[in-house]
């Protein structure tokens, strides 16, 4: 490996461009289309039929399981980004340094250089020897206190010379490392793509072989689990126990969530035009002055958890056991949230989803009423 100036800045620009591409997104999955809205010619014979409602039924628990896993996938996929934004960041300033290192090793070696033509211009004698042939006894005291001195400016120089190769090569180290784990991560990410689309994929198929009928039923299904879900959590008296007031923080962060109703769900994605679920609540605190977590799993497992009594508006509800799903409460027992792919960001009832638990951003500031 060459160690000389173009070689130090050259493998600098090799970080930087190999970041770049290592850490450029791939291409995005397209949010699916709408279903088909009636019958097609050649549909599955193992299409449910529109008359037995339990296969309707299962029908609408197969969608839940099918979209759920692809909510887990998606928070591998964004944890995987994130991780990969981060370490390029990282490798981009090791490539700094280096640039620097190398520049500064740069200058130590003209200053030694500088000093070596000094000496050979003065006849090659050192400076000890020039100092006993001297006959002058003041000229060999100021000599004397010139040779220590320049002793030491040459220690100091060597010194630093070795200082600034040591830094060099553990700057080029830690860039090595960080491509190993970028790397690690890219896979990661076409890992975790793969996953959310080929549950996708099974979700829109399955909803394909439904008739128009079918389909309308089916979101009736859907609602009437949801408001099931949501009259049981509100018949607990859950309610009468929350705190209405926000901080001005979450009243910020509830603006910006609830503005977004009606965009469409894209998993990966936050914002403008389009957001997960994850990424509509770290888009709206950041949005509110707090930076917090990019995924849901980590929104549960970083933030402050709160009991569901003392949430308040601008708090994280955490849904499902693996922590797969997030939305925002914002006050009257209700969230918003993007629910999936093929529907849009919307307030729903707080408790029409498993609730896992209730994390806080702000933690620490006061709730106005």
């Amino acid at each position: 490996m060459r160690t000389g100036k173009h070689g130090w800045t050259t493998a600098a620009v090799t970080v930087v461009c190999a970041v770049t591409v290592l850490a450029a997104p791939g291409t995005a999955f397209a949010d699916p289309g709408p279903s088909p809205s009636s019958g097609t010619p050649g549909v599955s014979s193992s299409a449910p039929a529109a008359t037995p409602g339990k296969d309707l039924e299962a029908v609408r628990k197969k969608l839940d399981e099918l979209y759920r896993a692809a909510a887990s996938a998606t928070d591998e996929y964004n944890a995987a980004e994130e991780k990969a934004d981060k370490q390029s960041a990282e490798i981009v300033e090791l490539a700094k340094k280096i640039v620097k290192g190398q520049e500064k090793l740069d200058g130590l070696k003209d200053r030694a250089g500088a000093a070596a033509r000094s000496q050979y211009r003065t006849g090659g004698l050192p400076d000890e020897a020039k100092l006993m042939l001297s006959d002058d006894p003041e000229d060999f005291l100021d000599g004397t206190g010139r040779v220590v001195q320049g002793q030491r400016a040459t220690k100091g120089l060597l010194g630093e010379m070795t200082r600034t190769q040591e830094d060099l090569k553990a700057y080029a180290a830690d860039a090595s490392a960080q491509f190993e784990k970028l790397e690690a991560n890219r896979k990661a990410k076409a890992t975790a793509r793969k996953k959310v689309e080929k549950q996708i994929k099974a979700a829109e198929k399955l909803e394909s072989e439904l008739e128009q009928e079918e389909k309308e039923r089916l979101a009736r299904l859907e609602r009437e689990a949801q408001e099931k879900a949501q009259t049981a959590w509100l018949g607990s008296g859950i309610l009468k126990d929350l705190d209405s007031g926000a901080t001005e923080q979450g009243r910020k962060a509830v603006e910006y969530a609830t503005a977004q109703v009606g965009k469409p769900y894209q998993w990966g994605a936050e914002g403008p035009k389009a957001y997960d679920c994850s990424g509509l609540t770290s888009q709206a605190w950041i949005a509110a002055g707090t930076a917090i977590p990019r995924t849901s799993q980590q929104q549960w497992k970083q933030l402050t958890r709160v009991d569901i009594e003392d949430m308040r508006p601008g708090d994280l509800i955490i849904y499902f056991d693996d922590a797969s799903h997030v939305g925002m409460y914002i006050g009257d027992g209700s969230v918003v949230h993007a629910p999936r792919p093929g529907r849009s960001i919307t307030i729903a009832g707080a408790g029409s989803m498993p609730i896992l638990g209730v994390v806080r951003p702000d933690t620490g500031a006061s709730a106005q009423e």
